[in-house]
């Protein structure tokens, strides 16, 4: 038959795909890898709307913004897939982007295009620490006995992040936080959210969180509780902002404080998702060592030039990936196809909008209850690891800072070793970083 070699040269291509991405010794599938990249996609799409929204109030133009975001995505989540053969997603990072807005182009009054180049050099700072190894050589100073902490933190953080997004806790003048109105019709559509993922997940059902976001959306277009208007966008309208970043601006005298913040907050923000991300998978070696970290770090200092260039802040891992993990995700794939459904959003970016916080929301809560079993491994009867995994776990939500929180964990254990006497010289960089975190947030004044 004629179409028989073709048929042979498709199988064997599928086997060698299957065997870059080791299907077979991670236990996975197409069907399972693709399902999860569907559900981390849809678990972050919201970055699609609400970065360009925090941007523009730097002034940049809403849809160009917006095409940035989606390409970045795309791009930094299909190179973690391909180099690294990694489940993580990559955009542009919550809180970077709000310093970026508030704090640099508000605060500083300094241009857009001048922050934007220094989102560049920090990108660039980033390939060369990675590059020398120093960045690997970082990521090897943080205490193994802290990484379950560091999954822990994360997990409450993610859930933390769900119960705001989803209305059920909300900001109080007295407490601080309290309970949302239960009876609101968003939220009771949340609640039903966290009730069906999580029935799902009971029952194991395959895609079952993918099914359960889908399921809650389609119920609240039916009972009418999303509201949505699409805006005015088209994909050319990056131009506004690809290659608009102004490099000699950002060379100026005074401008390398506001690198060194994107550098040492997105530094630390990555490793603490790369731990939690990885450690959840079961990707982590029994020598504590995560393979091919070196090829994670270039892939995402990378997507956060490319970011730079097209025309938005700094793009880092998504702690949204462990979605990915939750519904089975373990290669590389997951990351490549939640790059390429970016890829479709660049063509349907407004439309993304119709996905409603009540129906993504639910699936980050479970996510984050999945992620709490990893500190059963942290060994609650040694203080001197005790107390610096409770503070890792704690400060990671509670400061809304993955980076803030490992620092606290940090600082606590270099402390309390010094302290009992088990200073130990190969240690030096865990002492030289917890000074750092010291320093950062003496100067900074918070967290």
């Amino acid at each position: 038959m004629p179409n028989s070699p073709p048929a042979t040269m498709r199988d064997t291509l599928i086997g060698r795909i299957e065997n870059y991405f080791e299907f077979s010794v991670l236990g996975t599938n197409w069907r399972t890898e693709v399902l999860a990249g569907f559900t981390t996609f849809i678990t972050m799409a919201y970055i699609v709307v609400v970065n360009p929204a925090i941007l523009h109030e730097a002034g940049m133009p809403l849809a160009a913004v917006t095409a940035a975001t989606c390409l970045s995505a795309a791009i930094g989540s299909i190179l973690m897939g391909v180099m690294a053969r990694y489940p993580i997603a990559l955009a542009p990072g919550m809180g970077l982007n709000a310093y970026f807005t508030y704090s640099v182009v508000k605060g500083l009054g300094i241009p857009w295009q001048t922050a934007l180049g220094a989102v560049f050099l920090s990108g660039v700072v980033f390939v060369l620490l990675t590059v020398t190894g120093l960045r690997q050589k970082i990521l090897r100073s943080i205490p193994h006995e802290l990484y379950p902490a560091v999954a822990g933190g994360i997990g409450l953080f993610i859930a933390f992040i769900g119960l705001k997004n989803s209305g059920i806790i909300v900001a109080n003048s007295s407490t601080m936080i309290s309970l949302g109105n239960v009876r609101s019709p968003e939220t009771a559509l949340a609640l039903f959210g966290v009730l069906l993922v999580a029935a799902l997940q009971v029952w194991q059902v395959r895609g079952g969180m993918l099914i359960g976001i889908v399921g809650t959306a389609l119920s609240g277009w039916t009972l009418g509780l999303v509201h949505w208007q699409p805006t005015p966008y088209n994909l050319s309208a990056i131009t506004a902002t690809a290659f608009k970043l102004d490099l000699r601006g950002a060379l100026r005298f005074g401008i390398f404080e506001i690198v060194f913040i994107f550098l040492f907050v997105d530094l630390f923000d990555n490793l603490g998702t790369l731990v939690a991300v990885t450690k959840k998978a079961g990707l982590i070696g029994s020598d504590h060592e995560i393979p091919r970290v070196d090829r994670i770090l270039l892939a995402d200092a990378t997507a956060t030039i490319c970011g730079s260039l097209a025309g938005t802040s700094t793009v880092t891992s998504y702690v949204e990936s462990a979605a990915g993990v939750a519904a089975g995700g373990r290669s590389g794939v997951t990351a490549i196809v939640t790059g390429l459904l970016f890829l479709v959003a660049l063509f349907v970016a407004p439309f993304l909008g119709v996905l409603p916080s009540a129906a993504t929301a639910p699936a980050l809560i479970v996510v984050g209850s999945l992620m709490l079993s990893t500190i059963s491994e942290i060994p609650w009867q040694d203080p001197l690891v005790a107390f610096p995994a409770f503070l890792t776990l704690i400060m990671i939500p509670l400061t809304y800072s993955i980076a803030s929180g490992l620092g606290f964990g940090m600082i606590a254990y270099a402390g309390l070793r010094l302290i009992r006497g088990r200073f130990r010289r190969e240690d030096w960089l865990l002492y030289v970083l917890a000074i750092l975190f010291l320093l950062r947030f003496v100067y900074m004044g918070k967290a």
